[in-house]
């Protein structure tokens, strides 16, 4: 499986954005989001998401994101978007002139989690990397591309079979920023086979 713009599909297509082979920018538009129900009680699901769909169950999906986010919330990253209530996305969330969240957030049957750390609000860059073994999935970020740290491990109950990832960028309250998406590659499955405890066989 090779990355290719041509399998890309908008799933909600924003109103401003250009596509190349070397990169991808969206402009954001206001009051765009993702979420489902968890705390806040509210149901978001309006956010513009270009991905692409495969069938293969061991891979790994890296981005680069350069953002120019200045409202809070404003937020850009990476995507596996099944449907409104079955999804993963893991981003910067801009919070203040001080600190943004890192973060990645898990939707399983319509309720949503948020695990975040706080980072520097001057940083305007971050890269990615989704990795599937089947319907579990590892999501990494690192700040130069190479030398990657892990953000989570997951479960999307709903990951059989074909699944849709990719990018997506959204503002949440009244705002819109530019956000640009590079260096998009698809490679083996690089978050390797566990090779420690063995999986329980009486369950």
């Amino acid at each position: 499986m090779k990355f290719d713009i041509q399998q890309l599909h908008w799933t909600r297509i924003p109103k401003k954005f250009s596509i190349t082979n070397e990169q991808i920018e969206i402009i954001t538009e206001p009051h765009t989001d993702l979420w489902q129900r968890t705390y806040y009680h509210f149901r978001n699901d309006n956010a513009p998401l270009l991905q692409m769909e495969t069938e293969e169950q061991f891979f790994s999906f890296e981005v680069k994101t350069f953002f120019e986010s200045k409202q809070r919330f404003d937020q850009c990253g990476i995507i596996l978007y099944l449907d409104s209530e079955n999804w993963i996305k893991a981003s910067v969330e801009y919070e203040n002139n001080d600190f943004q969240h890192l973060g990645s957030v898990v939707t399983n049957n319509g309720y949503s989690d948020w695990a975040t750390t706080e980072i520097d609000s001057s940083i305007k860059s971050m890269w990615y990397r989704l990795s599937r073994r089947e319907d579990d999935f590892r999501i990494e970020h690192s700040f130069d591309g190479i030398n990657y740290k892990q953000m989570r491990i997951c479960h999307l109950e709903k990951a059989k079979g074909k699944i849709q990832f990719g990018i997506y960028a959204c503002s949440p309250e009244n705002s819109s920023f530019k956000a640009t998406f590079t260096n998009m590659k698809i490679s083996s499955c690089l978050w390797l086979e566990h090779s420690g405890q063995k999986p329980d066989t009486d369950f």
